[in-house]
């Protein structure tokens, strides 16, 4: 007769990951192409949510245009600050 030893549990500590918000402004001085293209290159959005994102921006003054770890979301904020948008992580 074989005896079967318990398995040893073992606690793991989950990283917990802070999301945030990365909000993104209207202003009077981009124009829709280029924040529809600055939403798919560093935002990583398709065309259609691109451009949701900027008609909702134009009328609403504002959008949030990305959820996510805060280092990921922080990195593109300053991406579209230097593109010349206005955006902030909230």
């Amino acid at each position: 007769m074989s005896v079967v030893e318990p398995k040893e549990r073992v606690k793991r500590k989950e990283k917990t990951v802070e999301e945030r918000g990365l909000i993104l402004y209207n202003d009077d001085v981009n124009s829709f192409d280029h924040v529809i293209y600055c939403l798919m290159k560093i935002c990583d959005h398709e065309m259609v949510q691109a451009e949701q994102c900027a008609w909702i921006v134009h009328t609403n003054g504002k959008c949030l245009v990305k959820t996510g770890p805060i280092d990921e979301v922080q990195a593109m904020c300053l991406k579209l600050v230097n593109q010349g948008l206005s955006a902030k992580v909230d």
